[in-house]
């Protein structure tokens, strides 16, 4: 540490001298700074205490407001008397800004005026249908089709080559112009529709996956396009030509993403018909989804039967089945039971698709179009599951086989392609479907021959409670699954995701465990195993204890290190990281597993490792409630957070270097070892090393230093032994050779200023001297401009910020008799007025008048605070006139540069600025000078009268600083200010 003496202050030239007769001599003149009492000040400002009955007032009781308020005639001129009504009513101020009133509600109740009623709803029996109908309504609970719209297109994909047969057109599509008869116009449509059978069309081919998705989405638009330019019957074209594409499986692996991208067409479609017939019906129109037959007009109806009749002319079953299934909806324009009576024939229409994986896909969409215009009609949804289970063993047929063969995908490929549509249809079924109904289904299940696929898709859909009470009889089922057809480890895999989202019986769990990994640990393949592992990881975290996870994550070891398999299973692995993480929040045991830490190696990616790192250290700084000194737990986090800080370099974005110091400053916050302080200071040496290229977290080191110095002080009860002042000076050694190393020049002036004050409490002056002299030392290197937030900003508010806070600490550090007197506040003002500051700024100026304060409270006899067992300078020099005199002397030097800066500001024009300064000096006065003193006297009138000269001094200051000096002249030893006030005038601008 440097020692007590001048060189341990550089830089610093001291042009505030001290007087010329110094502190010897004869005595200099009379004081300046008015004797303060600040006892006897503070009782003055302190509130009066009212007596108050018992049960008068309580903080908490409701505010009774008195309400008076007149009633006045309509009439103008009216002079009826007023009357007023007067009560007294606990009120919400609030709630009585708006007179009782939501403006929310009314203007709900404002749109609800406006919406039309409907002719027939005002019944009971409409009322009671609509109450039906919202009971049916699929609910939060239900997964949508567009949750499953992406997995699908991401997982089907193809690298074969596509092919699309295009409708092109033709000139009859054109639409006529207004003078042709209506007759011409139906001519014309029906040869449209004729030409569209008759092959007006073009294949493209070898079209790549990605282009074919561009074609798809081409038709979406040229069908919106052609619908927008009333070319209705070429939409209708569009849509059928896109249907026939349904029926191709030429590339079968694709065949699921074809029908997602297919049926948003459909849907397309379906929605501009349904909205067309809607906008036909007679004003007021009824809302879209709630109406009647009833309220539908005649030429509406008759616009709903012609596409239903268009439809009907479809000859290809597939077209035709897709397109009615589409405009499912429009039923509701022609009679009540429409919906009902066509889903039945349109499930039986499905029967005759020859291709199972067609047909299953067809079921599919009928559901999804079901489930969305009628959910209570269940029996449609059933029909379609058995006939699903009716037709199941077509896919093990000879026809099937020999197009695998073709196409060269095998069997558990083959029957991957199923699971969606299956998926589907059983998510509907199964909807608030009751136990009896499921179990039924299960049973049905059962008795098919190779049902794995079948199985898997029960376990997708139906409730995890259902199967989790069933989950020894689903295991049965599985067992008895044949394994060429569909791996039973992707059945494990689905009933372990309903595993983790309900509980078997406690009784059940192990044997459940155990049987599930006789399958999952014979897994060859590396991505099929993790794929299962990862998920029934939850499933023994949940339920067991570490042990059991330890022997998990050593089996994932085993898998997954050979041939570096794991850096192909990245996020899985980071998926069971997360999932331990949810469930082991104690990391004294996380850490005592002894397959977590080599668990952890096999993240060499270094993104990855970050990443995981980080979701470690979020979690212990979460559920961490403790401090800890666990020798274990230090050692594992502090390599976590190594490794965070390690993969810092100059490409580290700002952001992500706040987001890593954020969790390791957490993680030092944690930290604590009681009262070995030793120990703890060790830590923080140790950290130092270990995250330098993070300055945020060395500055949180230097806070926790400071810290474990005053908790030192807190533990001793002030009586510093040797050993422990040789800590505290540790402490201090520590802030002092680390502080230097920080970039941010504001965060090293306020850290020094922090660090002298902890020395300060700690009765180390040599320490703090010097703290205090290298933030005086360090001022000229702060920069005119700043970044904050990403932008370039002005430094001289933050600088007068830190210079305020020196200036208040300065009061109780006491001067080196080595140094003279006020060593330290020339020391600042010297660099102060050596600083280059802004042009036009009055910044210096200001930090003068700051200065003014602070001698003023030096000179008095009993300082405003002092430290405990620290001699400020008025035990040193105890009230010595001399000394009183040279704080004067300096005031005078101060109050002289204010002056001439007041008159160089009235030459420029700067009258605005000179107000301002002239107000604040002229505070300063008021309150810490002693204005018995004539000529300052004179000086804080001539002040007031600059600071309104130009009427820019705000009137409700000066009004209220009158009344402040009126009222301080009522005391005895302030009323010379009464002959003062009377000088003192308001002049506004003219």
């Amino acid at each position: 540490m440097v020692e007590r003496g001048e060189e341990a202050f550089t830089g610093a030239v001291l042009k505030f001298q001290i007087g010329s007769r110094g502190l010897e001599g004869k005595l200099l003149p009379t004081r300046h700074a008015r004797v303060r009492k600040y006892g006897a000040e503070l009782q003055r400002c302190q509130l009066e205490a009212t007596p108050v009955e018992q049960g008068d007032y309580h903080p908490l009781k409701p505010i009774i407001v008195t309400d008076s308020r007149s009633r006045r005639g309509g009439r103008k001129g009216s002079t009826s008397s007023s009357s007023s009504s007067s009560s007294s009513v606990a009120m919400d101020p609030l709630s009585s800004m708006m007179e009782g009133t939501d403006p929310l509600s009314l203007f709900a109740a404002a749109s609800a005026s406006e919406v039309p009623t409907l002719s027939h709803s005002s019944s009971s029996v409409e009322l009671g249908r609509k109450q039906r109908e919202n009971e049916d309504e699929v609910g939060a609970d239900f997964e949508p089709w567009s949750a499953k719209r992406g997995e699908i297109l991401s997982r089907f994909t193809t690298t074969e080559k596509l092919s699309i047969n295009l409708f092109m057109g033709s000139e009859k599509n054109k639409a006529s112009s207004p003078s042709s008869a209506v007759s011409e116009k139906v001519r014309t449509r029906l040869e449209e529709l004729d030409d569209l059978e008759e092959g007006s069309q073009r294949e493209l081919l070898n079209l790549s996956q990605q282009d074919y998705v561009k074609r798809i989405e081409e038709l979406n638009q040229s069908l919106k396009e052609a619908w927008a330019s009333d070319q209705k019957v070429k939409a209708l074209k569009i849509v059928i030509q896109c249907s026939k594409l349904l029926s191709d499986t030429s590339v079968i692996q694709f065949y699921p993403s074809k029908f997602v991208l297919i049926t948003d067409i459909l849907d397309t479609f379906g929605r501009l018909v349904y909205e067309r017939i809607w906008s036909m019906c007679s004003d007021p129109r009824p809302q879209p989804d709630s109406f009647s037959v009833e309220d539908v007009n005649d030429t509406a109806k008759e616009t709903c039967l012609n596409w239903f009749f268009k439809i009907a002319s479809i000859r290809e079953l597939i077209p035709r089945l897709y397109v009615e299934a589409a405009i499912l909806k429009c039923n509701r324009f022609l009679n009540k039971t429409g919906i009902q009576e066509t889903l039945p024939r349109l499930t039986a229409m499905i029967r005759g698709i020859g291709d199972p994986l067609v047909a299953v896909y067809a079921r599919a969409y009928l559901c999804r179009v079901g489930m969305e215009v009628a959910p209570h009609l269940k029996d449609s949804l059933n029909k379609n599951f058995f006939d699903l289970l009716a037709s199941f063993r077509q896919i093990h047929s000879d026809t099937v086989q020999n197009q695998l063969v073709i196409q060269r995908v095998e069997i558990p490929v083959y029957l991957t392609l199923y699971s969606p549509a299956i998926h589907w249809i059983l998510q509907c079924v199964a909807y608030r479907a009751p136990d009896v109904l499921l179990t039924e289904m299960m049973e049905r299940c059962k008795k098919l021959g190779n049902n794995a696929l079948l199985l898997n898709s029960v376990m997708w859909a139906f409730r995890p409670e259902f199967v989790a009470a069933r989950a020894t009889d689903f295991i049965g089922m599985i067992k008895d699954c044949d394994e060429a057809g569909f791996p039973k480890h992707l059945l494990f895999g689905s009933l372990g995701r309903s595993l983790a989202c309900a509980d078997p019986a406690e009784s059940e769990r192990l044997p459940i465990l155990n049987e599930a990994w006789k399958v999952i640990t014979k897994v060859r393949s590396p991505q099929d195993y993790i794929n299962c592992a990862e998920i029934w990881v939850e499933f023994t975290c949940r339920h067991f204890t570490k042990r059991e996870v330890n022997t998990v994550l050593a089996d994932i070891i085993k898998h997954m290190t050979p041939d570096r398999a794991f850096e192909d299973a990245y996020p899985q692995l980071q998926s069971v990281m997360k999932k331990i993480l949810t469930y082991f929040h104690n990391f004294s045991v996380l850490f005592s597993m002894e397959k977590f830490l080599p668990f952890m190696d096999m993240f060499q990616k270094d993104s990855v490792r970050v990443e995981v790192c980080k979701s470690i250290m979020e979690v212990f700084i979460k559920h961490q409630q403790e401090p800890t000194r666990d020798p274990v737990i230090l050692n594992a986090l502090l390599h976590v957070c190594k490794t965070m800080h390690d993969s810092v370099n100059a490409l580290t974005v700002e952001d992500e270097k706040r987001s890593l110091a954020l969790l390791i400053n957490g993680f030092i916050r944690m930290v604590s070892f009681g009262r070995d302080f030793e120990q703890q200071l060790s830590f923080c040496v140790e950290a130092r090393a270990t995250f330098c290229n993070l300055e945020t977290v060395i500055i949180q080191l230097i806070h926790t230093v400071n810290q474990l110095a005053m908790e030192t002080k807190r533990v001793m009860g002030g009586n510093h032994s040797r050993k422990t002042a040789a800590f505290v000076r540790a402490c201090a050694a520590y802030s002092f050779i680390t502080i230097p190393s920080l970039t941010s020049i504001f965060s090293r002036l306020h850290l020094y200023l922090l660090s002298g004050q902890v020395a300060l409490a700690n009765q180390c002056l040599s320490q703090a001297d010097a703290f205090l002299k290298a933030a005086v030392s360090i001022l000229p290197e702060v920069p005119r401009t700043i970044s904050v937030e990403g932008k370039q900003r002005s430094s001289e508010a933050f600088l007068l910020d830190f210079i305020n806070s020196f200036l208040s600490t300065l009061l109780v550090v006491p001067d080196h008799p080595e140094q003279g007197v006020l060593y330290l506040v020339r020391g600042l003002l010297n660099m102060v007025q050596d600083y280059t500051w802004e042009d036009n700024s009055d910044a210096k100026v200001r930090v003068y008048i700051s200065a003014l304060p602070l001698l003023a409270a030096m000179s008095q006899e009993n300082y405003l605070y002092t430290i405990p067992k620290v001699d400020s300078n008025e035990t040193l020099y105890g009230g010595d006139p001399k000394f009183v005199a040279e704080i004067s002397r300096l005031c005078e030097t101060l109050i002289g540069q204010v002056l001439d800066h007041l008159k160089t500001l009235g030459r420029e024009e700067g009258v605005r600025r000179q107000g301002s300064i002239a107000f604040a000096l002229f505070s300063v006065l008021l309150a810490h000078g002693d204005l018995r003193n004539n000529k300052l006297n004179q000086l804080a009138v001539n002040l007031w009268n600059l600071s309104h000269k130009n009427g820019y001094c705000e009137t409700r200051t000066s009004v209220r600083t009158l009344e402040h000096i009126k009222q301080q002249a009522q005391q005895p030893e302030l009323s010379h200010l009464s002959d003062m006030l009377l000088r003192l005038s308001l002049q506004s601008r003219a």
